[in-house]
């Protein structure tokens, strides 16, 4: 059915250069304290871009200005009949972004310039190139009347960056209704491609590591900093998070991440195993760093507070640490965690959200590699375990299963996982019209 859809009826990636652009133009800087920019502007814009074509959306406010927009299209929802055959499938993508300084860009980081064959700035690739690559699609696709048989939620969230406590979480706990009966969700970082040997794969996430952002605290006796002090909070807190920044966590394999290592294994002529998972995840060349980060928990502190004067010794020491645990290893994180902080280190939650992982084979797995291969039919397709966090923790307490799917063809040089969140973010131009084109054909299968 793909075949006959993308034909001269319509171009799915006719807009996606455009919109990505568009879209990141609009400054929606989230900066993790309750504070963002331009999410309701962007808000606003997607669901007038939905409206121009016919489908009917919603903007959805947990609080004032961090609004989320909710749509329903395709299936029963467009034809008026019920839908026989499958559940609702939830489409989501995240409008904010992190901050960026521009005095560190070679382009502005707001200006959405295609240059050198990319679209620079701040979201290029976390992740209005995806917010794009749906609204190209579905824009296409409702011009054309080319409905998908199955009913999609367009859903696009507030707050994502910093937890998605303010856009994903208020849909969920307040608007279920909106999303309760959808089966499956697809939303972000997966199908971009890393190479190993010379062979391109596309990585479609099938898991996603949990989420501990804490706040430490030590006390102490407050004093003169000339005397002696040897219940110093200053100095119990910097030893415990010395600990931590220094502590080597072993390496724990999970399905998806077993699936991966084994075609990798496969391609680079060695078996794969706990043994030899750390050089295997070294073949995979831009995508190692990235990578190496989903074979192991890992714990970075990031953030220190302490004192007010340098001649006082202050009561209270804080520091920040970002947490992230492997589906399954929950107990063993914490356990080691509570041992490296020692008896005069409290933590405390900031966010805390669960793992995830959904099947690596099934029906959209295989509509996914089948909308990939139709393309690029030279390319492998696997699934794998993210380091990050997503909207999906969300949506999966309605019971949804998850994966990341934003179709990527990458250059092989191309470093991206340091694109997000880093300076210089970027999508090159090719990769966002074959991006738009994958999707429209899983659009088809799904």
């Amino acid at each position: 059915m793909a075949e006959d859809t993308q034909d001269a009826r319509y171009d799915p990636a006719a807009e996606v250069v455009e919109l990505c652009s568009e879209l990141i133009r609009i400054d929606t800087t989230n900066y993790g304290n309750g504070e963002a920019t331009g999410e309701r502007k962007a808000a606003e814009r997607v669901a007038s871009l939905l409206d121009e074509v016919g489908i009917e959306a919603r903007i959805i406010e947990g609080v004032p200005g961090r609004a989320n927009v909710v749509a329903r299209w395709g299936g029963g929802a467009s034809t008026g009949s019920p839908t026989e055959s499958k559940p609702p499938l939830l489409l989501h993508g995240h409008l904010d972004v992190v901050p960026a300084a521009a005095e560190d860009w070679q382009v502005h980081p707001f200006s959405g310039e295609v240059q050198d064959g990319y679209v620079w700035g701040r979201g290029a690739v976390d992740m209005k190139d995806f917010d794009a690559m749906l609204l190209s699609v579905v824009r296409a696709r409702a011009r054309a009347g080319a409905l998908p048989d199955r009913e999609l939620v367009l859903c696009f969230t507030a707050d994502e960056e910093a937890g998605g406590h303010e856009g994903a979480e208020v849909l969920v706990e307040q608007y279920a209704d909106e999303l309760a009966d959808c089966s499956e969700a697809v939303g972000e970082v997966g199908g971009f491609t890393t190479t190993v040997k010379g062979q391109r794969v596309y990585l479609i996430e099938a898991a996603e590591k949990g989420m501990a952002w804490m706040r430490l605290r030590a006390r102490g006796t407050a004093g003169h900093g000339s005397m002696v002090n040897r219940d110093n909070a200053v100095t119990n807190l910097a030893a415990a998070v010395a600990r931590l920044g220094a502590h080597e966590w072993p390496v724990r394999l999970t399905p998806a991440m077993e699936v991966l290592l084994a075609t990798v294994g496969e391609i680079a002529g060695e078996p794969a195993t706990p043994d030899n998972a750390e050089a295997l995840v070294g073949e995979f060349e831009s995508s190692a760093r990235m990578l190496g980060a989903v074979i192991r928990n890992t714990l970075n502190p990031t953030m220190l507070d302490a004192g007010y004067k340098v001649n006082v010794i202050p009561t209270e020491a804080t520091a920040h640490v970002d947490g992230r645990f492997l589906p399954g290893f929950e107990d063993e994180f914490f356990a080691t965690l509570d041992k490296l902080l020692g008896p005069d280190v409290e933590r405390e939650f900031l966010s805390h959200q669960q793992p995830w992982e959904s099947p690596t084979d099934g029906h959209l797995m295989s509509a996914m590699t089948r909308a990939i291969l139709a393309e690029d039919p030279d390319g492998l397709v696997a699934p794998y375990l993210m380091s990050g966090g997503t909207d999906a923790k969300h949506f999966r307490k309605l019971g949804m299963q998850s994966y990341g799917f934003a179709p990527l063809r990458l250059p092989a040089e191309l470093d991206f996982g340091a694109l997000f969140h880093g300076v210089d973010e970027r999508v090159p131009v090719d990769a966002l019209e074959f991006g738009a084109r994958v999707f429209d054909r899983f659009l088809d299968d799904a």
